[in-house]
């Protein structure tokens, strides 16, 4: 695999957000198998010393060129977190396993299960409780003086893979974790939003169960392109939530014949109109354009699953004559509604006739 990594002028430029704590568990990591950890200090730039300094950080680019030199080294890409490796890869096969999933839930749920086939010092658990959806980190196993650093890159990535998968951010309502709060404990507000506990039972994080519901949007070249460079996710943080376009199709398709105003759409999300409008806008839709989808979608689906004159279907997707529905249907698809459902009948197989 062709590994991409920041130029050395890139190594220093950006906030040092990332604690140094983070840096010496990779050290650890190459200790315990009685390795020096001095190549990968040298090409991320971070000198020795800086491991001895508790308030030191580094930039997002030196912890990628660290971890990334130490995964190969150590082959091992959980950097000595649990009692035996996981070869350079493997958190590859966990994303193929879940790229062809229809919508994030099954994603994850598909993540979670077969992260179990690459070790069982840790579980992940998928609960759905009360209209959200928690992941939880169950423990099999001491992790030691690398549990902080396992149990926060675990969540991460999972995290920074599921924002990708869905290209959306996920806003978090909750993350925990099972210690007390580290001397660091501001930079995870860069790795998680919303807000964290310490002193929690387990790990986990927790986030609106709507987002379960968005589909997967990547495919295999994407993810090829992705691997490349996949730490970049572990601090990545998404801009855009896809959460709010979803959720208006879905208002819309429940009823596509009514007038569904914007106020309406706003009220119903217990959001601002403006804000409502902006946010749309920044998805690169309207609400018409969406209005158009939802009446579209009811439209075919009605021209080829029941035998309805035109004139009640146009009705049904809040049409006031034939006329100006079959305008607008030409215009979604090209051709007018009758030969669309005669077009379709022609194309289904017929049953092959008794010899």
């Amino acid at each position: 695999m062709k590994i991409l990594t920041p130029s050395p002028t890139e190594l220093t430029i950006g906030r040092a957000a990332t604690p140094i704590a983070f840096i010496r568990a990779i050290v650890t990591g190459y200790r315990r198998l009685g390795m020096d950890p001095a190549n990968a200090l040298a090409q991320a730039q971070i000198p020795s010393a800086l491991l001895e300094t508790p308030d030191a950080r580094v930039t997002a680019a030196q912890m990628e060129v660290m971890s990334g030199v130490a995964m190969q080294e150590l082959d091992d890409e959980t950097l000595g977190w649990f009692s035996r490796r996981l070869p350079w890869g493997s958190y590859g096969m966990l994303c193929r396993a879940s790229l062809t999933s229809p919508t994030l839930e099954v994603a994850l749920k598909r993540w979670c299960r077969h992260h179990r086939l690459l070790t069982e010092d840790i579980v992940l658990d998928f609960s759905q409780p009360r209209g959200s959806a928690t992941i939880r980190i169950v423990e099999h196993t001491g992790l030691g003086e690398l549990r902080e650093f396992c149990l926060v890159s675990t969540l991460r990535y999972l995290l920074g893979y599921a924002c990708w998968l869905v290209d959306s951010r996920i806003a978090l309502a909750e993350t925990t974790f099972p210690f007390p709060a580290p001397h660091h404990a501001d930079a995870y507000h860069y790795l998680f939003s919303g807000p964290v506990r310490f002193d929690a039972d387990t790990a986990s994080l927790s986030f609106d169960a709507r987002y379960l519901e968005l589909p997967v949007r990547r495919d295999e070249k994407a993810l090829q392109t992705m691997l490349q460079r996949a730490l970049p996710l572990t601090v990545l943080q998404y801009r855009r939530d896809r959460l709010l376009v979803h959720s208006v199709a879905q208002i819309l398709a429940t009823d596509p014949a009514a007038a569904h105003t914007a106020e309406d759409v706003a009220a119903q999300l217990n959001t601002s109109v403006r804000t409502l409008h902006r946010q749309l806008k920044e998805e690169g839709v309207s609400l018409q354009r969406l209005k158009n989808e939802a009446r579209r979608e009811r439209a075919i689906k009605l021209l080829l699953q029941t035998r309805k004159p035109v004139k009640q279907i146009a009705a049904a997707v809040g049409f006031d004559s034939e006329k100006s529905f079959a305008r607008a249907f030409r215009e979604w698809t090209g051709v007018a509604p009758s030969a669309y459902r005669i077009g379709a009948s022609a194309e289904t197989p017929q049953p092959a006739s008794p010899r």
